[in-house]
C-alpha cells in the first residue's frame, strides 16, 4: 500500500462532521481496532472544502480517542497521510493522521453563531 503525505495547509478549513467513533473491526463481537501498539483507533469524519462550494468528507483514523471535539467544530488535522489500496475488484484511498485536535475559538454551528 503506498502512503503519501497530504499537505492539509492546501485543503480549506476542515470541519469535524461527524465526532470520533471508536472503529470497529467485528461488528458481531464490537471489537475495537488497534495499531500496533495496542492503541484503540478512532476515526473521524471530516469536511474539506476545496474550490469555493465543493465539499468533500473524508474519514481520518487515528490512534487514540481525538479529546474536545464536537460535530461542527473546526479541527486541525496533524500528519495526515493517503493510502491508495486495493482489493480484488475495490478500491479507494483511507486516511490516517496522527492526531486529529480543536480549533480554539471557533464556534460550533448552533453555538454561538456562524462559523
Amino acid at each position: 500500500m503506498q502512503s503519501i503525505p497530504v499537505d492539509t495547509a492546501r485543503l480549506g478549513v476542515l470541519r469535524c462532521a461527524i465526532a470520533p467513533e471508536a472503529k470497529i473491526t467485528n461488528s458481531e463481537t464490537q471489537e475495537v481496532k488497534r495499531d500496533r501498539d495496542g492503541n484503540p483507533v478512532w476515526t473521524v469524519a471530516v469536511t474539506v472544502r476545496q474550490d469555493g462550494r465543493r465539499i468533500s468528507v473524508i474519514e481520518i483514523a487515528v490512534s487514540g480517542q481525538p479529546k474536545g471535539i464536537e460535530e461542527g467544530m473546526i479541527v486541525k488535522v496533524t500528519g495526515l497521510t493517503a493510502f491508495a489500496w486495493s482489493m480484488g475488484d475495490r478500491h479507494g484511498v483511507s486516511f490516517r493522521a496522527d492526531a486529529i485536535t480543536p480549533v480554539h475559538g471557533t464556534p460550533v454551528h448552533g453555538k454561538g453563531g456562524d462559523a
